[in-house]
């Protein structure tokens, strides 16, 4: 992560100063692994609280201090902030169908077999990661999906950076005991959720 976290904290240094092609930089190293932490967080709508999330930290940019990993740090935290918030207004509005939600699907311009491959094991991966329990889950999201060390996933979650160890190994233990049970066929059945779902 060190070239990673220097060439993230350059781009950032650059897009401070009003450079766009820096924040463009910035994004596109950060974006996967937040996209995949918020998808853990509120399923199908991370596109959504993720783009809410980069508004606010476009707009707060001037106001962060500190290097690349700091960075992937406080966007996680501003995209987990986006992620409560928009849980909290799904519990007070009623949801679309799915029908309706397909509906409004317009197909892109992409490699579909590939995006559609990539899209299979991310969704196994998040919802084996989406049958821990909520502390463990956000952990393991926080620690392997964006990259985080120890302590800086303990200032995302607000915890100590030993519960946020502990509750990373047994995330990762239990997540290791479920692949065992489930074999090489991908999820077992009852793990299919998010921790959406868990509201």
């Amino acid at each position: 992560m060190g070239a990673y976290d220097a060439e993230l904290g350059a781009a950032v240094e650059r897009a401070q100063q009003g450079d766009d092609e820096g924040f463009a930089i910035a994004y596109r190293l950060v974006q996967p692994g937040l996209i995949g932490y918020v998808r853990g967080l509120v399923g199908n709508d991370a596109e959504d609280v993720a783009s809410d999330a980069w508004l606010e930290i476009s707009r707060d940019l001037g106001r962060f201090r500190g290097d690349g990993a700091g960075f992937r740090g406080w966007t996680a935290t501003i995209a987990r902030h986006r992620a409560l918030d928009h849980l909290r207004r799904q519990k007070r509005r009623p949801r679309t169908s799915l029908l309706e939600q397909g509906t409004l699907e317009i197909p892109g311009g992409h490699d579909t077999a590939a995006a559609v491959l990539e899209k299979i094991s991310t969704e196994q991966a998040l919802e084996l990661i989406g049958s821990l329990p909520r502390d463990q889950a956000e952990a393991v999201l926080l620690r392997v999906v964006v990259g985080l060390d120890g302590p800086a996933t303990a200032r995302v979650l607000g915890k100590r950076p030993g519960a946020v160890r502990t509750a990373s190994y047994r995330g990762l233990k239990r997540l290791a005991a479920q692949l065992t049970k489930a074999g090489a066929g991908g999820v077992a059945p009852e793990t299919q959720r998010t921790l959406k779902d868990e509201r």
